[in-house]
């Protein structure tokens, strides 16, 4: 059993990992020239973006300089409302991201109480989104969208491949993607419905250690960056 241990006000609480990934593609239209500049320089030179880096990017001057920002937008409340997740983006933080690829990891020791909405901005580069314990593979291409559990190993690796290889993703805008990320709160009716989250499973024993963390068969434990695979945490 995978659990995600997570903060819940000031309490920590357990749910089941899910399995569950939803995924699509929405139409957006591309970015204007002018925003596509932009990405490029902030992720050349400015942001140091290497192989397997995930960075939050600037998002004021996007959404100046970039007025079909909220047809992408509508497109995914749309989208969302059609797996019967009804206005859950107008209550979730957004925002804009950029990865060089991206190592194998989860991301329930930050945001366990959360589920990812995502929203690929960038054309098809040959790159899939790989859940490493399901095996689900992704495409991605503009307009590609997802909702997961953090809890879910997950990395950005060469169409088909099944391992994160830094050779992978050259210092070139081709090998960087740019999406949109919404936090859905995962103690949501409709998320947790959707994902099929089971809360309060852990033993009291389990939630002693006071810390967000994920446990498998009760065992901490974290993911091996290349492949995805659960080790035991440091």
């Amino acid at each position: 059993m995978l659990i995600s241990c997570y903060s819940s006000g000031e309490a920590i609480r357990s749910r089941r990992v899910s399995e569950v990934v939803l995924s699509g593609v929405v139409d957006i239209p591309m970015p204007p020239q002018r925003v596509l500049l932009d990405w490029d320089r902030e992720t050349s030179s400015r942001m140091d973006l290497e192989a397997g880096d995930v960075e939050a990017m600037p998002f004021a001057r996007t959404r100046v300089r970039w007025p079909d920002y909220t047809r992408c937008v509508q497109a995914m409340s749309d989208w969302t409302r059609s797996l019967g997740l009804p206005e859950v983006l107008v209550t979730s933080d957004v925002a804009l991201m950029a990865c060089r690829g991206a190592r194998y990891h989860h991301d329930a020791g930050q945001y366990g109480g959360a589920a990812f909405c995502n929203l690929f901005l960038t054309e098809d580069q040959g790159f899939d989104l790989h859940f490493a314990s399901t095996g689900e593979r992704i495409p991605l291409r503009r307009g590609t969208a997802v909702i997961f559990d953090t809890g879910q190993p997950h990395g950005v690796v060469r169409r088909g491949s099944s391992v994160f290889d830094a050779e992978d993703f050259t210092l070139n805008s081709e090998c960087v993607q740019i999406f949109l990320t919404w936090e859905l709160r995962i103690e949501s009716a409709h998320v947790a419905r959707a994902l099929n989250i089971e809360f309060d499973v852990a033993t009291s024993q389990s939630l002693q250690a006071g810390t967000e963390q994920v446990l498998l068969n009760g065992e901490a434990v974290s993911t091996c960056p290349r492949s995805g695979r659960w080790l035991p945490a440091d």
